[in-house]
């Protein structure tokens, strides 16, 4: 199917985007939200031997809550889950959440949350809390900064800086979009011949000799991939499943013992699927997109990273 590709996540209508982050002082880390404000049917795929996630019980296809208003991906390893607090409280300011009473503000926020590894960045105890969720929030929007910003602060990828990537792709008259924080114990870029394991309109051709170091053993690639189509939850997993394969085709090892990578998935219901037989077909062909724009959204992630500390980054070379 004809897939016309353009730039971010939020070319998802009703997706935005916001970072909060520090960087130097001793800090390395932050927080990255993806906000769907009017509500979006949920899913993950958790594949890593280390997860460190909040609410991904709910999303499961058998539980009650169908609806997601956020998704918090934020460093500081498991400390960082406090990040979540704050999107929770910036979305009760707003009323909005999942409805528990008769009045406007009783209500509970849906904010799925994973976490990835880079303590050993900054200085220890510098890690993102309540307030770094709610910045992010407040400065969320349609524009994406990409590189190592908010949740990509203090990532690495093997032993290259990682950071956060974007990509989107048009199929038939849906979007698929993805953001992604790279942060794998893997490498991006095949040491043997310098060149990314994803080739895409994205990746350079011009071979870079990786630096010596010792890579990170604690590491985790988290991300979201939206649809604008209307899924269950059984189909947002499956979408979130369909996302993973473009981690492992873009990021080698992938899924290992030592990463935590989780990938959730979002569908605003905008535009509904095909009835009958071709909704399968229409499905497939979403997965396989989001599939597509995970592994561009990775790339991303490493091309516009910055060095941090002696972290150099695949741009230093």
């Amino acid at each position: 199917m004809n897939r016309e590709t353009s730039g971010s996540i939020t070319d998802v209508p009703g997706v935005l985007v916001g970072h909060h982050d520090r960087v130097g002082d001793g800090w390395a880390t932050g927080t990255t939200v993806v906000l769907a404000p009017e509500g979006a049917v949920g899913g993950v795929d958790a594949r890593g031997g280390a997860p460190g996630t909040r609410e991904t019980d709910l999303l499961d296809p058998a539980n009650l809550v169908r609806t997601v208003h956020a998704v918090c991906l934020t460093g500081g390893s498991a400390y960082g889950l406090a990040a979540a607090d704050g999107v929770v409280r910036w979305l009760a300011e707003r009323d909005t959440g999942f409805p528990v009473g008769p009045l406007p503000h009783q209500v509970v926020p849906i904010v799925p949350a994973a976490v990835l590894f880079d303590l050993d960045l900054g200085e220890w105890g510098n890690r993102p809390d309540a307030s770094f969720g709610y910045a992010a929030c407040e400065a969320a929007g349609t524009r994406v900064a990409e590189g190592s910003v908010g949740a990509g602060a203090g990532a690495r990828t093997g032993s290259l800086k990682g950071g956060v990537g974007t990509a989107s792709a048009r199929v038939g008259g849906h979007v698929v979009g993805a953001l992604a924080a790279v942060n794998a114990v893997g490498e991006a870029v095949d040491p043997r011949t310098g060149l990314f394991w994803e080739r895409s309109p994205e990746t350079p051709d011009r071979p870079v000799t990786l630096p010596r170091v010792t890579a990170s053993r604690l590491n985790t690639t988290i991300g979201v991939v939206a649809v604008d189509a209307a899924l269950d939850k059984a189909e947002c997993r499956r979408l979130a499943m369909s996302a993973q394969d473009g981690l492992a085709r873009a990021v080698r090892p992938a899924h290992s013992l030592f990463d935590g990578d989780t990938v959730f998935a979002l569908a605003t219901g905008a535009r509904e699927l095909p009835p009958g037989p071709e909704r399968a077909v229409a499905l497939d062909a979403l997965c396989a997109a989001a599939a597509d724009v995970f592994a561009r959204a990775l790339v991303r992630g490493v091309l516009t990273a910055t060095r941090v500390g002696d972290v150099a980054a695949y741009r230093d070379l």
